[in-house]
């Protein structure tokens, strides 16, 4: 799914593993230059993984890209694996890997999920963050779940019919237990059957028309299961306590130049979570792409992130002049 924003696909020049809290191992690359700037690429779910498109929103020339494979997806093993899989255990995972590649500050690149642990690990982690360029904006409050699970299916009442017309009509009360009871049962085929449900059903929601190619690539049956498995462990288990604690620590962050875009018709991370962090935080440098929704791939959002990108290259921050 690249378009003409995107810079050219690049190789790695260097891949490896860390091992973390047993049974974690986490899968890392580097690419573009070595001796380049270092930026820290944070994807999203949880339980996305990285794919070989991610490297491609960088200058390969000016940059040194790091890219890893949260907890329990991607490359990283055992594939969604729940226990000891926090947003602490990655802000945690994060600094491992940097003292793994000498690296003493890097800028942080995250969307969706990824822009939820680019806040949380900033937060945790001021002095080691350059800059934040994040992309929609998820802060996994109760709200932002509510409308995932329910109140999107106004906007796209087909999609959410398959969704929660997998689940007995008796128990589609609650939706996230109907799903996690079956995520995590015994019955290994229901729970892969329920995983691309759920897979299915948000990746058909994040771009603003029909793309065939970004759908088929979540309905392969391990990246359905880590997605499914770790979004309904995230909804359900790993709440920020409290609920707002993404904003309320923006004080701690709040000299860090950061940029963020949002797409105006997105469905799976609704802008009023952009709105809501750019209130708290009033140094936040954002745009609105009016011709997108939810994916880094779509055209208006790909244009912004790489544009920020390049701001870093040339000035040193993402946030725009003048």
């Amino acid at each position: 799914m690249a378009n003409e924003h995107f810079f050219p696909s690049i190789q790695p020049y260097q891949t490896g593993t860390i091992e973390v809290d047993p049974p974690h191992v986490l899968y890392w690359e580097q690419c573009g230059n070595p001796q380049g700037e270092p930026i820290l690429f944070l994807h999203g779910g949880p339980g996305a993984g990285c794919t070989e498109l991610d490297r491609c929103f960088f200058d390969p020339e000016h940059f040194r890209i790091v890219i890893f494979d949260q907890r329990g997806c991607g490359r990283s093993s055992p594939i969604g694996e729940l226990g000891n899989n926090t947003m602490a255990d990655t802000a945690r995972d994060i600094e491992q890997l940097r003292e793994t590649l000498g690296i003493e500050r890097w800028h942080v690149f995250g969307g969706s999920y990824g822009s939820t642990i680019s806040l949380f690990y900033a937060q945790e982690y001021p002095e080691r963050c350059r800059s934040l360029v994040l992309r929609g904006i998820w802060l996994l409050r109760q709200e932002e779940i509510d409308w995932w699970l329910y109140r999107a299916g106004m906007v796209q009442p087909e999609l959410w019919d398959r969704f929660a017309g997998f689940i007995p009509e008796e128990e589609r009360d609650d939706l996230l237990e109907a799903y996690w009871k079956r995520l995590t049962g015994d019955d290994r085929e229901l729970a892969l059957e329920a995983a691309k449900r759920w897979a299915i059903y948000e990746t058909a929601c994040c771009t603003l028309l029909p793309n065939e190619e970004f759908l088929s690539h979540f309905a392969e049956d391990d990246t359905a299961w880590a997605v499914a498995r770790l979004e309904a462990h995230y909804f359900r288990n790993v709440n920020p306590d409290p609920e707002t604690l993404l904003l309320d620590r923006v004080e701690r962050i709040r000299n860090i130049p950061a940029f963020a875009v949002h797409g105006r018709y997105d469905i799976v991370c609704p802008i009023k979570s952009l709105l809501d962090l750019a209130k708290a935080w009033p140094e936040l440098d954002y745009t609105v792409a009016p011709d997108s929704g939810h994916s880094s791939h779509e055209p208006g959002i790909t244009r912004e992130l790489v544009a920020a990108t390049n701001r870093i290259m040339k000035s040193g921050t993402p946030v725009r002049g003048g």
